[in-house]
């Protein structure tokens, strides 16, 4: 649904690109009203309003959100939808870039690598257009923002939804009022039709994040990660083949080393993944043998090893967690496949 939204916003024209972001935080509101009402999850609410810093923050990330929206509508609307795809391609690069230098994370040398080689194709790409690709900048570091804070935030998606957008709700309520009064408003004006499509943005905003709730506690992360390229992906195909916008041979360079990039770094987290479960696994084996030859020496009879006529198994005691920390696995950026971002996406 991510992937092919690029098709509806050019059926909202002539709406430009604010009153359809204002209609879709009025009616994303509505929407998920109706699906806490159904739910009946409404406890959140009177805790999350005794907590103002985090109030705070929903404020700030709905902000972010809100910025990322307006301008996504406005490049697909302007016939960028190649270089709105390449910001989400870009986005989980920045979202480790902002781990290391506003959460002092560490990266491993496979990450340090990846992030290198995006730098490189932004410097590619600038050259290409004759200027930054901004819109694809401001578009991955709104979104990655907007992560970082929902990070902090941690309540659950629908409800973070929710509050998000009743704090748009008023300003969009607001700006539409305004452009109805000053006769600008396109809603009622150009049939039911259209109507039903700026209503319809409540439902094209929240369904996918509906979705990927659903799916986070049943699809394992690193699945997850990888089926969140999926999305970029089908923007840049319809870019290219449905829009017919231009790929000059230095675009293709550009992108090339984007998703050589995320190459490296999905590698990096598969084989992270897999050597962080070989390692839980053998502790656990170990920790079994253990208990069963404590028990076995309690109760006075020999172990199973001991009845074969083999030595008994000598254990070594489980690292604690303070060596955990200094010698274990580095844990995984937020934005790595194996740890995905959180939900948002266009």
């Amino acid at each position: 649904m991510w992937g092919l939204v690029p098709l509806y916003w050019p059926l909202l024209e002539p709406a430009g690109a604010m009153e359809i972001l204002a209609h879709r935080m009025v009616w994303s509101l509505a929407f998920v009203a109706i699906g806490l009402l159904v739910l009946r999850r409404w406890a959140w609410i009177p805790e999350l309003i005794r907590r103002p810093r985090k109030l705070g923050l929903i404020a700030v990330a709905a902000t972010t959100i809100s910025l990322n929206w307006g301008f996504y509508i406005w490049a697909v609307n302007s016939g960028r939808v190649v270089e709105a795809s390449l910001g989400y391609f870009i986005n989980p690069l920045v979202t480790i870039a902002m781990g290391v230098l506003l959460l002092k994370e560490r990266l491993r040398p496979a990450q340090w690598t990846a992030v290198f080689v995006a730098v490189a194709a932004v410097l590619v790409l600038a050259v290409g257009y004759g200027q930054p690709p901004w819109i694809s900048l401001v578009l991955a570091f709104s979104f990655a923002t907007y992560g970082l804070v929902k990070k902090k935030i941690n309540i659950g998606g629908l409800e973070s939804l929710a509050a998000e957008t009743a704090v748009l709700f008023l300003p969009a309520l607001g700006y539409l009022v305004w452009l109805g009064a000053s006769g600008s408003a396109t809603f009622g004006s150009e049939g039911t039709g259209q109507m039903a499509l700026l209503a319809g943005t409540g439902v094209v905003t929240a369904l996918p994040l509906i979705c990927f709730g659903a799916a986070a506690i049943r699809v394992p992360l690193s699945t997850l990660g990888l089926l969140q390229y999926l999305a970029p992906v089908f923007q840049f195909v319809l870019g290219i083949t449905y829009f017919h916008e231009a790929m000059p041979p230095e675009r293709w360079a550009g992108f090339s080393l984007v998703w050589l990039a995320l190459a490296i770094l999905t590698w990096d987290a598969l084989r992270n993944a897999r050597r962080t479960r070989s390692e839980a696994l053998r502790l656990a084996s170990e920790a079994a043998t253990a208990t069963a030859t404590a028990t076995a020496s309690a109760s006075g009879f020999p172990s199973a090893s001991a009845q074969a006529g083999g030595p008994l198994p000598v254990t070594e005691p489980a690292p604690s967690p303070a060596a955990m920390t200094t010698t274990g696995t580095p844990s995984e950026s937020p934005g790595t496949p194996g740890a995905p971002g959180t939900p948002g996406s266009p």
